[in-house]
């Protein structure tokens, strides 16, 4: 198993510089979307080398599931609006690059949750998806939202949850549902969404990220 290694400079406001880090969107087979909100994982890396002080390049990559690669990202983000469908071998990857250090993120677009929830019981047999409570610190380490993840786009209406599945006391899959953070974080013109939801989008994505990295 790999084990990853992580070089972080932590100053008393936060993150002070981060070296040598990437974050890369997750390719997946089963015909679902996984290219959809092509600006959306760029524009939050932009906000967050810019309020965080991260360093992460802007040329931000895809990887596959099977791929060795995916062991040189720390951060992955994942969505898509359809079907998602793993082999023996991308499941085995994926659950390797989690338990050793790895992160991931999936935001479902709009129609995702129940062919997800097939596979991660698949990825983790022994657990299970827990709602995150509102005072998570996931939700205060860069802007506070005391009534946890915000709402960007109305799809069916219900409240937004943010799902995770923890390994020894570690988060290492985060779920956002019925939220569309993505959507927030693509350009202005995308979605014309007001400027006050797209900068609710992008502090929580920069809480995600911000607690990936110091936790």
């Amino acid at each position: 198993m790999r084990t990853f290694c992580f070089t972080l400079l932590i100053s008393t406001l936060g993150i002070s510089t981060l070296f040598a880090q990437e974050v890369a969107v997750l390719k997946y087979d089963g015909g679902g979307d996984w290219y959809s909100n092509p600006t959306a994982l760029p524009n939050l890396v932009s906000y967050c080398n810019k309020n965080l002080g991260t360093t992460f390049s802007n040329d931000v990559k895809t990887v596959e599931a099977q791929s060795i690669d995916i062991f040189q990202y720390p951060f992955i983000h994942m969505t898509g609006h359809g079907n998602v469908v793993f082999s023996q071998e991308q499941i085995e990857n994926l659950r390797n690059y989690l338990l050793s250090g790895g992160f991931l993120h999936i935001d479902d677009n709009y129609g995702m949750k129940p062919y997800l929830e097939k596979e991660l019981v698949r990825l983790f047999p022994d657990k299970q998806l827990t709602e995150l409570s509102a005072n998570h610190p996931i939700f205060s380490s860069y802007k506070n939202f005391p009534q946890g993840l915000p709402k960007i786009h109305e799809h069916d209406g219900n409240r937004p949850q943010a799902m995770g599945i923890f390994h020894e006391n570690r988060l290492v899959l985060l779920f956002t549902f019925e939220s569309d953070l993505g959507d927030g974080w693509e350009s202005p013109e995308v979605h014309n969404d007001p400027e006050e939801v797209r900068q609710k989008a992008l502090d929580m994505g920069a809480n995600i990220i911000k607690y990936v990295f110091t936790n």
